[in-house]
């Protein structure tokens, strides 16, 4: 039979494999494949950034922008909305054709010739050529190589969008998202060159690490140890779950002097130790534990969450 789809970026794969039928993290078929061909046409996009980096002229920073978020909506438990995939699809060839006039002729793989269709339908057919293909003409090794690279990429791509949400960047890792897609279309790289370029995407990941970091000890001030209060309190509440301070921030300031109480969950936990995050007493404590019971928890509670950055699963119909 057929699959459906097929995706085995994350640790909760079916068997430990991939999953074929539907995604264990709540992702159908339909956003798989929509996320396939979102990924293709940033390869694509990159080919012609790279022709332009490479001649030292700078891509402009929306573009980079765009392309940032677009490998994060791709990453496990990010974004399900399909359309926003198909407008983001619709954006992505705006953009490779304006790349493709600065870029001018050359020798281009598919990833970049080809020109998206214009309806959702069409979209998900030619998603077939953009999903995971085992070309048995590409050394296995090189194959392997190009995987790492795109999930290293989309790693990096967590980090760097929540840094730019506060107005952070690097223009070392900004580059790297052009320079390290293409290298996944290169088939004139070789074995070392792929080794040299998925080393250069982990130095890209310590660097935009250090970017988020600068990010958020110049916006909250330098963290410290807390002691986090982990009972819930009456009264009305919002529960916060991810990553990004950001939102936490915004969602503090909108709900100050309201009677209403604060509570992060999973990797929200660290906001507490920063002192401009802190000083709000309305974030009131931690509620449950890590991101994958949140299914369970959440079930559980009568009130609001907001989810911010990935690590969303699918509520149950019962909440």
């Amino acid at each position: 039979m057929e699959q459906a789809m097929f995706c085995y970026q994350c640790e909760q794969t079916a068997g430990g494999k991939g999953c074929t039928k539907s995604g264990v993290c709540g992702k159908t078929p339909e956003i798989a494949n929509l996320q396939d061909l979102l990924i293709y046409q940033l390869k694509g996009i990159s080919c012609y950034a790279k022709t332009i980096l490479d001649r030292s002229e700078v891509i402009d920073k929306n573009v980079v922008q765009f392309t940032e978020n677009g490998l994060f909506t791709t990453l496990t438990n990010v974004n399900f909305d399909s359309e926003v995939h198909v407008r983001m699809l619709k954006e992505s060839q705006q953009i490779k054709e304006e790349l493709r006039n600065l870029a001018g002729e050359g020798n281009y793989p598919e990833q970049a010739t080809y020109n998206l269709s214009g309806t959702k339908e069409d979209m998900l057919k030619d998603s077939t050529k953009a999903g995971i293909m085992y070309d048995q003409s590409i050394d296995e090794d090189i194959r392997s190589l190009r995987s790492t690279i795109l999930y290293g990429l989309k790693g990096v791509s967590a980090y760097g969008h929540q840094a730019r949400f506060i107005g952070h960047c690097n223009d070392q890792v900004d580059n790297m998202y052009f320079y390290g897609l293409e290298a996944t279309t290169n088939n004139n790289l070789t074995l070392e060159d792929m080794i040299r370029m998925t080393m250069r995407v982990g130095d890209a990941s310590v660097q935009v690490m250090q970017v988020l970091d600068e990010a958020n000890t110049t916006r909250y001030q330098n963290p410290s140890p807390q002691k986090v209060n982990v009972h819930t309190k009456k009264g009305p509440f919002i529960i916060v779950s991810g990553h990004d301070l950001r939102d936490l921030e915004l969602l503090l300031q909108q709900t100050e002097g309201k009677g209403i109480n604060i509570y992060t969950h999973g990797e929200m936990l660290p906001s507490h130790g920063y002192p401009k995050l802190k000083k709000y007493k309305h974030l009131v404590g931690n509620y449950g534990s890590a991101w994958q019971n949140q299914q369970k928890e959440f079930d559980e509670i009568p009130g609001c969450i907001l989810m911010t950055t990935n690590c969303l699963m699918r509520p149950r119909e019962t909440y």
